[in-house]
């Protein structure tokens, strides 16, 4: 099958590399939709983390927002997958240690990672091996599109719930990219009064023609007093900013990864009774988006710019303008075409 294969930083072909075969309590699944995430970018830039960190090494296999359709299965799989769309789990932990075992697989210090850690292969090919386990399934009223943006949509989902906020109390959301925009817009429909706030008059431009209704450049925020900030963002100075801005007794959600150590003082958060609030993964939060998405609460597909095959994922994720791609901040890569 074909698949794109990062050998070292900007280094990256679409190659012919062994079709998956499912192992026991595995299925495959043929890739319909899968989306180019900004980590993606930092491992095809050799910045991401995890290279240092020896969690990932070169060559690559990128890609964990996905959904498709379950082709074949291994022993002790229902036979009824077969045929089902599907989207999953990026993080697989090792299902024997505490954290697995009382539901925090995500954090598991031994956990597989789709197309980010541990060496488990992506999602941007042809076919995509997945434990059973890990597998959510789509209803029909989740198109192909919005399917492949259940994992960034969970990342939103918990954020906007870590904020534990009720209908009508403001929040203030910093960044627009894709998971700013999916909080702000789960935010929106849960009642909140949502604001965006961002560097780009650009991008605050295309969150309101998506219905974001108060947009705010981050040097000229309104005098709200917001009850939770939720960072999405990768601005090292921004989480500090947020607990300084936070009304007291508030939350500062952190789902935004800075490329150098953020700095809080811990005098702001004790003086001000504030909470912060750490999110990794989407885990948690895939059913409850799912459910967001097929209802018609949440419709994520307006920030896809464009979908393209994988021939065009290294300009992709090298920044380069690809035609046919609109100013949407999110990419999706159709393997078929």
């Amino acid at each position: 099958m074909r698949a794109f294969v990062v050998a070292g930083p900007r280094e990256s072909a679409v190659i012919e590399v062994d079709a998956p075969v499912a192992a026991a309590g595995q299925v495959v699944v043929d890739v319909h939709r899968a989306g180019i995430c900004g980590t993606d970018v930092e491992f095809f830039s050799g910045e991401m983390a995890y290279l240092h960190q020896g969690h990932a090494h070169f060559p690559l296999r990128l890609g964990h927002e996905w959904m498709g359709v379950v082709s074949s299965v291994g022993v002790g799989v229902d036979p009824t997958w077969v045929g089902r769309r599907v989207t999953g789990d990026t993080m697989l932990g090792c299902g024997r240690c505490r954290l697995c075992l009382t539901g925090r697989q995500h954090v598991c210090h031994d956990r597989f990672e789709i197309g980010i850690r541990g060496g488990w292969p992506g999602a941007l090919a042809e076919q995509l091996p997945v434990p059973v386990t890990a597998l959510h399934a789509l209803p029909d009223s989740v198109d192909d599109t919005a399917g492949a943006l259940v994992e960034p949509g969970g990342n939103a989902m918990r954020s906007v719930r870590a904020a534990g906020l009720e209908p009508g109390a403001p929040v203030l959301v910093l960044g627009p990219g894709t998971i700013g925009l999916l909080t702000a817009l789960i935010a929106a429909a849960d009642g909140l009064e949502v604001h965006l706030a961002g560097r780009r008059q650009a991008s605050l431009d295309f969150a309101r023609g998506i219905g974001v209704a108060h947009t705010w450049t981050l040097d000229a925020l309104p005098d709200v007093p917001f009850d939770a900030i939720i960072d999405c963002t990768s601005g090292v100075d921004i989480p500090a900013q947020a607990v300084q801005r936070v009304e007291p007794g508030g939350r500062v959600v952190l789902v935004g990864l800075s490329g150098s150590p953020s700095l809080i003082d811990t005098r702001d958060l004790a003086l001000k009774d504030v909470t912060a609030v750490g999110i990794l993964s989407a885990s948690p939060g895939l059913a409850e988006t799912i459910a967001h998405y097929a209802d018609g609460r949440v419709d994520p597909r307006p920030i896809v710019g464009g979908t393209v095959g994988l021939d065009q994922v290294g300009a992709a994720l090298a920044g380069e303008p690809i035609p046919g791609v609109s100013i949407g901040p999110k990419i999706h890569i159709d393997p078929r075409t």
